[in-house]
């Protein structure tokens, strides 16, 4: 089964809560946390990527804490899976060339490249605001501030 690991799902879940808040508001590690019952080094774990590669701003201090590098619709969810996860692909030889010893004469590498491509131009296709999802009573719920 081809799946995104749990940490790129809250990962996902933790920008999203962000983006439905004040644009300016900044969110500790420890509200995150407590908002989504994740634990604090779950949390930790997952915003530095998202820091790292320009996803997220963190800032220290008393009044510190983390917000969007950008508006949630200049963010794609590909951007997300790469932060998290590293290369979208298929197979090894697509994310790491060299990697397989079959590359040089496997037959079916052109195809996986071609699938490979599709599901990055599907993520990168899609906003994290459009992550949002048709708004019903559980997504009130789930992004109301705690």
């Amino acid at each position: 089964m081809i799946r995104i690991t749990k940490q790129t799902d809250y990962a996902i879940l933790l920008l999203t809560y962000v983006a439905a808040q004040e644009p300016d508001q900044v969110h500790t590690c420890r509200s995150l946390a407590e908002w989504s019952r994740l634990s604090l080094p779950m949390v930790s774990k997952i915003l530095k990527p998202l820091s790292r590669e320009g996803i997220m701003v963190s800032t220290r201090g008393v009044n510190g804490g983390y917000t969007l590098a950008r508006p949630a619709d200049q963010i794609t969810v590909g951007e997300v899976i790469r932060a998290i996860e590293g290369p979208i692909g298929m197979t090894p030889c697509i994310t790491d060339p060299g990697s397989c010893e079959q590359e040089t004469f496997c037959p079916v590498k052109v195809n996986w490249e071609r699938i490979s491509r599709a599901v990055r131009d599907a993520v990168d296709d899609v906003r994290l605001s459009e992550m949002f999802g048709p708004e019903d009573e559980s997504s009130q719920d789930l992004l109301a501030i705690q």
